[in-house]
C-alpha cells in the first residue's frame, strides 16, 4: 500500500469518471475481497488510493495527515467490507469513510494543537481547473489563486466544495459521503461561494 508521489497522485485523482468497465471490475474485486481475497483488496486499494488521498488532502490540508487518513480509511474499509451491501458504489462508500476520518482527524489536531494545521503549498493539491494551454499564465494564476482561497475555507465547506466541484458529485452524493443532510451541504456550498466571492473582491483583479 506504499503511496505514489503525492503530486502525481493528486493530478491523476481528478481524472474524468471511468467507464462502466471499471465499475464491473470493481464489483468483481469487491466480491472477491469480501470472501477474504487480500490480493483483490490490494487491487481495490491501487484503483482508489489516488482519489482517497486527494480527498483527504483537501480536507486536512496536510500531506502527512492525508496519508495517514487514507491508509486508516482503507484499513477500516477492509474490516467493514463484510457489511458493504452495494447500495452505493464502492468508491462512494470508501469516500464516506475517508471524509469522516479526515474530519475526525481535524478535530484531533485542533484539540492537540489548539488550531488547524498550517496551509501547505497549493501546488501539492489537485488542480483547481482543467489543464490550461501552455503559456496561458494568466489562467494558471487564476487557478492557483482560487486554490489558495479554497484552502482557507472551514473544513466542512472545503469538503463540500471538493466533492461537488472538484469531483463532480451531486449534492445527494456529497451528503451521503459526508453524513450530512442535503440542505446542510447546500448551505456549506452557498457559504463557500459567498466567502470566495468576498475574498476575490477584497484581493482585487
Amino acid at each position: 500500500m506504499k503511496p505514489d508521489d503525492p503530486s502525481d497522485r493528486s493530478k491523476r485523482a481528478m481524472d474524468p469518471v471511468r467507464p462502466d468497465g471499471h465499475e464491473t471490475l470493481v464489483r468483481s474485486l469487491v466480491e472477491r475481497a469480501r470472501g477474504g481475497d487480500q490480493a483483490a483488496f490490494r487491487e481495490l486499494v491501487e484503483l482508489h488510493q489516488d482519489r482517497a488521498y486527494a480527498l483527504a488532502l483537501r480536507i486536512t490540508r496536510s500531506p502527512a495527515d492525508a496519508e495517514e487518513v487514507a491508509q486508516d480509511a482503507f484499513v477500516r474499509a477492509w474490516l467493514a467490507l463484510a457489511r458493504f451491501r452495494g447500495e452505493s458504489s464502492f468508491g462512494t462508500w470508501l469516500h464516506r469513510i475517508v471524509a469522516r476520518r479526515a474530519l475526525d482527524r481535524l478535530g484531533v489536531l485542533k484539540t492537540r494543537r489548539g488550531r488547524e494545521a498550517v496551509v501547505d503549498e497549493a501546488a501539492s493539491l489537485p488542480e483547481a481547473a482543467a489543464p490550461v494551454a501552455h503559456g496561458d499564465h494568466e489562467a494558471a494564476a487564476r487557478a492557483r489563486r482560487l486554490e489558495r482561497l479554497v484552502l482557507d475555507l472551514p473544513a466542512a465547506q472545503r469538503a463540500a466544495v471538493t466533492l461537488y466541484y472538484y469531483e463532480d458529485r451531486s449534492v445527494e452524493q456529497a451528503a451521503a459521503i459526508l453524513g450530512m443532510p442535503e440542505n446542510t451541504v447546500k448551505t456549506h456550498l452557498a457559504r463557500a461561494r459567498a466567502a470566495l466571492r468576498a475574498a476575490l473582491e477584497q484581493e482585487g483583479p
